[in-house]
């Protein structure tokens, strides 16, 4: 995986994090915005650990936060008189600070005038929280980087394994690095997903940061989700499927937040230039295969044993790479015509479908009426290795989905 396929990787980050702190101190603070467990702690204890001068890490969720002079005491450190190389600050999780933003603008401004040289790295695990804090108060203060889901060649590389393994796996269980090891053993490996990741992201980050009226209902809209990966569903059907119904509207703002927070993302279809004057239901995509789990009982699907949900996850895993990867990605359909996914970016510009099974040459109809259509964008076949001469054989790329997983797609001429 290079660092221009995932610029959002955990490498590729701590990259170029590395590279704007050997800058001397500008008093731009760096937001670095991205989901629970992936790294963002360790990515500030690493630099804690290797940085020449003073370094000072606070969790800013930590109890101590809440202590009378937590805040001040915090900056004394980190100002120490006759201090001869910059010093650091490392606040970890900053969005539960009250007015984080105002605090934050109020210490950079003082930094400025009184010229001490102090990096500020921050980071926080809703974009709604940091987007919201950083366009409204500290605007012209900030750099803003996202360290997002684990992406399958990451995975081998952290951990040794080997990389079309890793692709497997991260179809059945996700990235999330800290759960690799609880594999062998599922239902700890869920307990961890569902007691490490969801809810506090849903039970505490979000509802920390944006007035839920209603945490029930936010709840079964990831349910909801978490049980449809890849499938377009309107709001009508979701509201259907809900225990206590809500308005559109409402639903509407609750998949808005689970994607601030890098659960789920409601897929747009795409529509070009075309005002539409309704909404096309999205595509629900879970953001991280193992988000999957507190939809199922058993273990997660195999190709050999359930092919059809094997074929959801599959692809629910494509569309998430492209999304984690930092493309623009949408789907098309025009009954009976559809395409999986519609992507454009540092990749390019392509029209994916993702196949399993034998492929068939019926199955590209949907990718070449899209590109029959939108010359700009070129069809791409993902499917199960070895099938690839049948798309070939038609003029259209194919890809084999572990080499999909690992690298994303090339730049399209």
């Amino acid at each position: 995986m290079s660092e221009s396929s995932y610029p959002h990787a955990y490498d590729a980050v701590r990259r170029e994090l590395g590279r704007r702190l050997a800058a001397p101190p500008g008093h731009l603070v760096q937001l670095i915005a991205g989901p629970r467990q992936v790294g963002k702690t360790t990515l500030l204890l690493e630099l804690e650990g290797s940085w020449a001068g003073e370094a000072v890490y606070a969790a800013a969720d930590a109890p101590a936060a809440a202590l009378p002079g937590w805040w001040e005491n915090l900056w004394s450190r980190a100002q120490r008189p006759g201090q001869e190389r910059s010093s650091l600050v490392l606040l970890d999780e900053v969005q539960y600070l009250p007015q984080w933003s105002r605090l934050l603008k109020s210490k950079m401004d003082e930094l400025r005038r009184e010229r001490h040289p102090v990096h500020v790295v921050a980071t926080g695990s809703s974009a709604l929280s940091l987007g919201r804090g950083s366009r409204e108060t500290m605007a012209g203060r900030f750099e803003k980087l996202r360290l997002l889901h684990w992406q399958a060649a990451e995975i081998a590389r952290c951990f040794g394994s080997e990389p079309r393994a890793a692709a497997f796996d991260v179809v059945r269980f996700g990235g999330y690095p800290g759960a690799t090891a609880l594999q062998s053993e599922p239902d700890r490996w869920r307990a961890y997903i569902r007691d490490s990741i969801v809810e506090p992201a849903i039970g505490r980050d979000l509802l920390a940061i944006e007035q839920v009226r209603r945490p029930a209902l936010l709840r079964q809209v990831f349910a909801i989700a978490a049980g449809h990966p890849a499938q377009i569903l309107s709001l009508v059907k979701i509201r259907g499927q809900l225990e206590d119904p809500g308005a559109l509207e409402t639903i509407a703002h609750y998949l808005q937040l689970l994607e601030d927070a890098f659960l789920v993302a409601a897929v747009p279809k795409y529509s070009g230039h075309v005002v539409r004057r309704r909404a096309a239901p999205p595509k629900l995509v879970v953001l991280n295969n193992a988000l999957l789990s507190v939809a199922i009982d058993g273990a997660p699907p195999t190709p050999e044993e359930q092919p059809e949900r094997w074929g959801r996850w599959l692809e629910n895993a494509c569309i998430a790479a492209a999304w984690n990867a930092g493309q623009t990605v949408h789907y098309w359909r025009e009954e009976p015509l559809e395409v999986d996914l519609v992507t454009s970016g540092s990749w390019g510009k392509w029209a994916v479908e993702i196949k399993t099974g034998p492929l068939h040459l019926r199955g590209l109809s949907g990718v070449l009426a899209f590109c029959g259509r939108n010359p700009d964008f070129r069809p791409v076949v993902v499917c199960d290795p070895g099938q690839q001469r049948v798309a070939e054989g038609a003029g259209v790329a194919a890809v084999p989905w572990p080499q999909f997983l690992l690298h994303g797609l090339a730049p399209s001429d």
